[in-house]
Parts: C-alpha cells; sequence; structure tokens
C-alpha cells in the first residue's frame, strides 16, 4: 500500500487494488510520513486463545485426517467432540464454531469434493493431440457418436409442488421404476445439430442397425468422419463388416483383423468412406457429444415420468426443440496446455500416499503412461516435476514390488514388473544416472 503511494499510484486505485478504503490508504501513507514504523499497534479486545502452530494443526487435522481408517469424513461437530476427548492429536480442543472459524479464515472447504478423470491410456496424449487437430481443421462430415444407456425412468409419487410464495419448486424424493432406456446420440459439428433414436438396450445389432440409418443420410460421395469411445461393439469385426459395406471397399477377413490394435488401425484408416477417430481410454470428455447428453440430463432425464412411452414422447419434443431453436456448433478451444504436468503430479501424488491400494492393470498403464511421456513430452514437464516422481518411485519401489508379488494373474505381473523397469531404465536415461542409483 506504502509503496504504491510512493511510485504515485493514486489513491483510489491503490484502495481497489489492495482491496480497502479509501481513509485506510491515506491513514498509512501519513503514518509512514511520520513513522517509519508500519507494524499494527495494540488493539483492545481478549489475546488470541490459539497460537498460529495451535490453528494450522486443526487445519491440518481436519483436511488431511479421516474420522475411520480408510473411510468417512470429519463434520465440524464430529471432529470437535473428538478433539475434546483426544487433545493431545493437535494440543488443543477447539470448539465447532473455532474450527469453523479458522477453515474460514484460510478459506478452505474441505466438505466440498468433485470427481476427475485420471489419464491411464499409455497412448493419451498422441491420441488426445490427434482429435485436437481434427477438431481444429474439421472435415465436412464430422460427427461425435456417443450411447447413454440404462437411462433410469423415474416415477415420482407426487408432482412437484409450485407455488407463488414458493422459491424452488419442491420434488417427492421416493419414485416407483419404471424400468430403462438407452439413447444413441449423433452430434453434427457443423452445426450442433443432434441425430438421435431411443432403444431398450445398446447391443451390437442394435448400435449397427442406428449406425446404418445415420450414414444412409448422406451422399455417397462424402467422406464421413466419427468419433467415438472404445466400446467392444464399436472395434469388433461386425462393424467393420458394416463400414465396409457402407464405404463399399474389401473388408478383411476376420483373419487378418483378429486383435482390436488391428481393427482400429483399420477403422481408423482414411482410405475409405468412413473414417471412424477412437478418444482415449479415460479420455470421454474428448467426445462433444459428452456435453450434449449433460445438458439433455439437466433439462430432461432427470423429471418424473410414468411410462418408457411418456420419456421417449418426452426426448422426441425436446430432440426437435434442440435441432429447431437450440442447436449450435460447440467451439473447442482446448489444446492440453497443462495437462502433463497434471499427469505426473496427479501420479507423483498417488505414489506417495497411496502406492500399495493402486489396482495392477491401472498402475500398469500408469507406469507406461510416464514412460512414453519421458519419450515424447520430456519438455512438457518441469525437470523439477519429474524428479519429484523419481523420488516417490524409489520411495515406494519395495512397496509397489510387494504389491505386484500378490498378484494372482502371471501376465498381469509379469506387464506390471517390466512396466516398473522400463520407467526407472527411463528416468536414468532422461535425468541422470544417479537420479535413482539406489533404486534396482
Amino acid at each position: 500500500m506504502v509503496a504504491l503511494r510512493v511510485s504515485e499510484t493514486p489513491v483510489k486505485a491503490v484502495a481497489s487494488l489492495v482491496g480497502c478504503s479509501a481513509s485506510t490508504v491515506q491513514r498509512w501513507t501519513r503514518r509512514r510520513i511520520e513513522t517509519i514504523d508500519l507494524h499494527d499497534r495494540p488493539r483492545s479486545g481478549r489475546p488470541e486463545h490459539y497460537s498460529e502452530t495451535a490453528r494450522l494443526k486443526t487445519v491440518a487435522f481436519y483436511c488431511q485426517t479421516q474420522p475411520l481408517s480408510g473411510c468417512g469424513r470429519w463434520s465440524l461437530r464430529w471432529a470437535a467432540l473428538h478433539l475434546g476427548v483426544r487433545p493431545e492429536r493437535i494440543g488443543a480442543a477447539p470448539s465447532k464454531s473455532t474450527i469453523h472459524r479458522i477453515l474460514t479464515n484460510n478459506r478452505l472447504k474441505p466438505h466440498q469434493s468433485r470427481y476427475f478423470l485420471h489419464i491411464t491410456d499409455p497412448d493419451f496424449f498422441p491420441k488426445m493431440e490427434h482429435l485436437v487437430a481434427l477438431y481444429r481443421y474439421p472435415p465436412s462430415y464430422l460427427f461425435f457418436f456417443d450411447e447413454c444407456p440404462g437411462i433410469q425412468i423415474l416415477k415420482r409419487l407426487t408432482p412437484d409442488l409450485r407455488t407463488e410464495q414458493m422459491k424452488r419448486r419442491l420434488e417427492e424424493f421416493e419414485y416407483i421404476r419404471n424400468g430403462t432406456m438407452d439413447v444413441f446420440a449423433f452430434l453434427n459439428n457443423a452445426d450442433g445439430r443432434v441425430y438421435a433414436e431411443c432403444h431398450g438396450d445398446h447391443t451390437t445389432a442394435t448400435f449397427l442397425d442406428v449406425f446404418n440409418r445415420h450414414v444412409s443420410q448422406f451422399p455417397i460421395t462424402e467422406q464421413l468422419h466419427y468419433v467415438m469411445d472404445n466400446l467392444s461393439s464399436h472395434r469388433g469385426y461386425r462393424f467393420c463388416q458394416a463400414v465396409a459395406a457402407l464405404s463399399k471397399v474389401h473388408c478383411p477377413s476376420q483373419g487378418e483383423l483378429d486383435t482390436v490394435a488391428k481393427r482400429v488401425a483399420w477403422l481408423q484408416a482414411s482410405n475409405k468412406r468412413i473414417v471412424i477417430h477412437f478418444t482415449p481410454y479415460h479420455g470421454s470428455w474428448l467426445n462433444l457429444v459428452e456435453v450434449w447428453f449433460g445438458i439433455t440430463n439437466r433439462k430432461l432425464f432427470r423429471e418424473s415420468f410414468g411410462s418408457v412411452e411418456m420419456l421417449r414422447e418426452a426426448f422426441t419434443a425436446w430432440l426437435n426443440e434442440w435441432n429447431c431453436l437450440l442447436a449450435h456448433p460447440f467451439r473447442w478451444t482446448y489444446d492440453g496446455e497443462g495437462l502433463h504436468e497434471k499427469a505426473v503430479k496427479r501420479f507423483t501424488a498417488m505414489l506417495n500416499n497411496a502406492a500399495g491400494e493402486l489396482e495392477i492393470r491401472i498402475l500398469t498403464k500408469e507406469l507406461l503412461l510416464m514412460t512414453n511421456m519421458l519419450g515424447s513430452y520430456l519438455a512438457k514437464v518441469d525437470t523439477n516435476i519429474w524428479e519429484q516422481l523419481a523420488r516417490a518411485l524409489q520411495s515406494q519401489q519395495d512397496l509397489l514390488t510387494s504389491r505386484i508379488q500378490q498378484e494372482d494373474g502371471p501376465k498381469r505381473k509379469k506387464k506390471a514388473e517390466n512396466a516398473i523397469t522400463g520407467l526407472i531404465a527411463t528416468l536414468r536415461k532422461c535425468l541422470g544416472e544417479n537420479i535413482l542409483a539406489s533404486a534396482a
């Protein structure tokens, strides 16, 4: 505040910048002229009961511990009662209101949480870059496809209450189940319009019927691009046969396409009418039709319906409304900047906090992902972050080895052993021989 005024910044600008009144800025400026002492003067009132150390321990206790081993989270009342009988844990026994005040002063809300989708595909970033380039320079016919299976049709026992006095509607919480419905949707990148169908299942046969009907709407001379996830029906031989028939090209024999990798490579090939672009595993957020499904879920699927027919009618009306009035292109702006560092930091945190709890299949994919990133995206991540990963891997190596040895499946065990050995070797190569000197 004083430094800004010394540099001749206007009083009102300083007040706005530091978040105080203009009179406060003027008072501190005068005090600077009168004296070099800029410490707060003694104030009236009761001295602080809890020291800074006690407050920090309270924050650490509430935010970094759990009430029960492996489960649960604190409430203010529970934490206060617990510390009341075990004050030795932080050296104090603060009340519920005191804990709340300490958390509020630090702008902490540990009761809040949100989901995230962890990156586990070893080839996630090359696949993401392919899709981002596709969205940046889209072909004329680009469609985003996905299925929303098992939509519950729930009938509330009583209608919603809506009165002039109520600021919000009241919904009955108890419901009757009336079955489920599956929705297949294609989002047109060019205009945001959606082609969708409702069905009672999402078998391969149903998927192929829906896909055929969508393709048949467009000229045979145009190349069609589809973005979809890695569901087995999207990578099966029957789908390859359907794509070949719709593209009027020869489909390789089932023996030639006997693995998922071969079928995916053939489906992605651009030398035919229909080209499939697959999202990475755990990368559904890269598919723009998920945005439309999120909107539809909020606007429609959460409502009360007494039968499949009622939901189907409501969905048809909503789809017409969307295509006639609300449809618009979704602009993709995300370029993945910063995601590389975030992926390494998250895996490092997992190693430090829960290395023994990682499922072997996921651990193997994470180790392979880190190895691939070191080989192709080393410069995208700060060296210090790579070194933190190396130290975490070194400190947890015995635990990880023990966890791998407990695995019953010999193939999964071998893959995990090779993955951890490969990552250690790559870290040494990229960061120096001494970085994991004690890790064998």
